[in-house]
């Protein structure tokens, strides 16, 4: 019966939205070069204030660029509803920690569950460090067995094409 808010409907994004309908949640999307209305598997894309607004949870799924840096501050999370949960395994620049931190404090923002933040490893003077309701994890999300064994097989057949004289997954700067 909640509503979960994800922002960057990218791969990432929509298997997290999946997941929230699985669990009987109403699914708003957000990406820049979404347009509002329908998405499939009933998920409902909208502009980022009215996600915000509506949502229960929010959950960060998009990339830092320099248009999204900071863009979870003070204003921000004081357009979101009060109690909303915040959860980010994107980028760590996209939240203002220190305006995270105060919300946490003040009981606007519920909780909140960090994979990543501004600067990894986390500093001792992080304001997160001491806010209450908030649970940081060491940029670990990634690291399912399953996503684990696709970058060792991943590598093992980069090696094997290498060797073959074929190249595969070339990177051209």
């Amino acid at each position: 019966g909640l509503t979960l808010g994800v922002v960057g409907y990218g791969r990432i994004g929509r298997a997290v939205g999946r997941i929230g309908r699985a669990f009987g949640m109403e699914v708003l999307a957000f990406g820049p070069h979404l347009e509002p209305g329908p998405l499939e598997g009933g998920v409902t894309a909208v502009p980022l204030a009215e996600l915000f607004a509506a949502a229960d949870v929010v959950s960060l799924h998009c990339p830092l660029t320099a248009q999204n840096a900071g863009m979870i501050d003070g204003a921000a999370l004081a357009a979101m509803k009060p109690g909303v949960l915040l959860l980010n395994t994107a980028r760590g620049p996209l939240v203002n920690e220190a305006d995270l931190a105060a919300a946490l404090a003040a009981g606007r923002v519920a909780g909140a569950a960090l994979d990543v933040v501004s600067a990894e490893p986390i500093r001792a003077d992080n304001p997160l460090l001491a806010a209450p309701n908030c649970i940081l994890t060491p940029h670990m999300a990634w690291g399912a067995k399953a996503s684990r064994q696709r970058l060792m097989d991943t590598a093992v057949e980069n090696l094997r094409s290498f060797l073959a004289g074929r190249t595969v997954n070339a990177v051209n700067l």
